[in-house]
């Protein structure tokens, strides 16, 4: 589906001012044509109705944000303007609203303005640099009409704080779009006495969007059938370019691997998907233990190419990868399950699919005689996150909307790991190990949550008001 996010953009005026001060509209048009140069990026449409400057000219203008669906309003204040020039607009269109209070230059040249003699002359200057004069009446406004809003404020151009600022809530409705427009696949069944990871499919539609598609097992064993002995072999090579096979895996499981990578694909492929969450014990069906068995490498494939997969039937955190996803950070299945006093750090990984676009070097594929509490034997892989700041995110039911985000920074460090073919890695956090561990279980997060590369944190808490849902981070 499409996840393209469009963003709404509008300046302000007073069409009183045009024949006042010569030359004074043009130059606010171009300083609004400034801020949708900066607004553009790839998966962003930026729709641009310009510059507002009366009552009627703000009707049109909410009429045409709202057929072009905007997800997100971008309100460049560009000088004074009457209130009533902005509720319509904002009003129409009905989807969240951002202001900016951008000055064009960090200060008012006073001497030159000063010097300039013509009075009139002078006052066009002066309304030139006026953007923070109607934010106080606009937002007044927007409280007394329950109308949620958010700023940024400082210059703009050369002013790193506020057009980090920006791209975080352009990044933020990006990844909103993607959720709205994601078809996230379940397959199977979930793990047997998980309390804590079984999930309200409804309320996941409700907040994020989306189309949930139920999958069968039977039919990925079925689609296997058909794969031919050529992409098998052009499978297993893909394999050994993209990860570092390990010279005991047996050419048996390897092509075992091959045969579901392939199907999977045209899985994905038949049903849109942009997500999956699947898990299967099996009963006495050895094509869909098989089936099952194999998937680890073809999964983790998916996930690097922006398919997130995560196992044991853990929908809420396959909706938590595919948000780290669209924000950049990937987002790869985790848990933690030890902890390393002496070095101060927490021990997370999983067994199953992993990222192999944020792993520290190359991923390895190891054989395993049995997979821990699950069916079959056969290849996993073994990373670890790239070393260097991280962010986890889990999706976790509560909260004042049903769901909330439950955030944590931290840092993947070096040092040695177990080498039992599962994802693996340390994780230091300004709490300790000890706080750390104390202060995300008691934000009531399921075990398992999605790790992603880089700090994204502020991108996340942006999210979430656009969504309208609690966002709890813990350090």
């Amino acid at each position: 589906m499409d996840s393209t996010a469009r963003i709404g953009l509008f300046g302000i005026g007073l069409d009183a001012y045009w024949p006042q001060f010569g030359g004074l509209k043009e130059r606010l048009e171009g300083y609004l044509s400034e801020v949708e140069t900066g607004l553009r990026r790839p998966g962003v449409e930026v729709v641009n109705v310009g510059l507002v400057d009366n009552y009627a000219a703000a009707h049109d203008a909410g009429r045409r944000l709202r057929r072009a669906d905007v997800d997100l309003i971008v309100l460049h204040v560009t000088t004074y303007a009457l209130s009533s020039t902005v509720l319509p607009v904002v009003r129409r269109a009905g989807v969240p609203v951002l202001v900016l209070n951008l000055a064009p230059e960090p200060s008012i040249d006073y001497a030159a303005l000063n010097a300039m003699g013509d009075r009139a002359a002078m006052t066009g200057e002066w309304l030139a640099h006026c953007t923070a004069c109607p934010i106080p009446e606009i937002a007044n406004v927007f409280r007394r009409c329950g109308i949620a809003f958010h700023q940024v404020t400082g210059t703009l151009r050369d002013d790193p704080h506020a057009w980090n600022e920006i791209d975080a809530w352009i990044d933020a409705a990006r990844a909103a779009s993607v959720m709205r427009g994601n078809t996230l696949g379940v397959m199977g069944h979930y793990y047997g006495g998980m309390l804590d990871i079984y999930s309200d499919l409804t309320l996941q539609a409700a907040v994020f969007g989306g189309h949930i598609e139920m999958v069968e097992v039977d039919e990925l064993a079925a689609l296997r059938r058909d794969v031919t002995a050529g992409e098998i072999a052009d499978r297993i090579a893909h394999f050994r370019e993209a990860f570092d096979v390990q010279p005991d895996c047996a050419e048996d499981d390897l092509s075992a691997a091959a045969r579901t990578s392939v199907a999977l694909d045209r899985l994905v492929e038949a049903h849109g998907l942009g997500s999956l969450a699947y898990y299967h014990m099996g009963a006495g069906v050895p094509e869909n233990e098989e089936a099952i068995a194999s998937i680890i490498l073809g999964n983790s494939l998916l996930t690097a190419r922006g398919i997130p997969v995560a196992g044991e039937y853990e929908v809420k955190n396959a909706q938590a990868m595919k948000i780290m996803d669209a924000l950049g950070a990937g987002g790869s299945f985790t848990e933690y399950y030890a902890m390393d006093y002496r070095d101060d750090v927490v021990l997370m990984g999983h067994d199953g699919p992993g990222h192999l676009a944020i792993a520290e070097g190359k991923t390895k594929v190891r054989p395993l005689g049995v997979y821990h509490g699950k069916v079959g034997r056969g290849l996993s892989v073994e990373m670890s996150v790239k070393h260097g700041p991280v962010t986890l995110l889990s999706v976790a039911e509560g909260g004042r909307a049903g769901l909330k985000l439950v955030v944590a920074h931290g840092e993947s460090v070096p040092g040695p790991i177990m080498e039992i073919g599962n994802t693996n890695s340390r994780y230091r956090f300004s709490l300790g190990a000890r706080g750390f561990v104390e202060a995300w279980n008691n934000a009531g997060p399921a075990h398992h949550c999605a790790v992603g590369i880089g700090h994204v944190g502020d991108r996340l808490a942006k999210l979430g008001s656009l969504l309208g849902i609690e966002v709890e981070q813990v350090c």
